[in-house]
């Protein structure tokens, strides 16, 4: 099952900056698993790969294995950009702020990747992209600080990358380190919005850690 989180595209936009801190996100993630089957297989990019693992970690019964694209680095470099890009949606709207933090001088995407999140963000609501950047993308920690919680966890997980996302890439290779069970896939030449810049070679690495997955539950 495939959802889109509050604030994004077709689903809810709620008013209120309160309804975009990370906890209520990883609410309505559990809300739908619940709604599809007993156990999932959990997963999503970026921010969505945040959520898939915050989920995992607080319902790890319910999880048969993970896939986390383009895991967000968090910290004090991430929280700096994602504030100054909320300013900027209010003072300036969606397609100028995106123009600068995310094509322009204050980018931290690459070029093919900075086109699809651009063209992304004018499907959600301005004060929606604002309340998250502030509520939940700012206050991410980085993954060092998950390190306890990432030894509990016991389902397979696949961690995939583009080669030129340089800040998720580093906490990619941190999470890899820190899952007792976990597996980095780096595609070469892609960057942040990994599955849309290569998806044939996204869809490889998928697919066989899909079949690993289904393999290991009938042995």
């Amino acid at each position: 099952m495939l959802y889109d989180a509050r604030g994004h595209a077709r689903s809810p936009a709620p008013p209120e900056p309160e309804a975009y801190v990370f906890p209520d996100l990883v609410f309505d993630f559990a809300r739908v698993a619940r709604a599809t089957a007993p156990h999932v297989v959990a997963g999503g990019l970026s921010l969505g790969a945040a959520t898939a693992l915050a989920h995992a970690l607080a319902h790890p019964e319910s999880v048969d294995a993970l896939v986390l694209a383009a895991y967000p680095a968090g910290g004090e470099a991430g929280r700096s950009w994602a504030l100054a890009f909320a300013d900027a949606i209010e003072e300036r709207g969606v397609s100028e702020a995106a123009a600068e933090f995310v094509s322009g001088p204050q980018s931290r995407f690459d070029d093919k990747g900075a086109a699809f999140i651009r063209q992304g963000f004018e499907e959600h609501p301005a004060h929606a992209l604002a309340h998250l950047l502030r509520r939940t993308i700012a206050v991410f920690p980085p993954v060092q600080e998950l390190s306890r919680a990432l030894a509990t966890l016991t389902a397979p997980v696949l961690v995939i990358v583009g080669s030129k996302d340089e800040r998720s890439r580093e906490a990619s290779e941190r999470l890899v380190e820190l899952l007792p069970h976990a597996k980095l896939e780096v595609i070469d030449g892609a960057g942040h919005v990994v599955n849309l810049a290569a998806p044939r070679a996204f869809q490889r690495v998928l697919e066989r850690f899909l079949d690993d997955v289904m393999r290991d539950k009938l042995v």
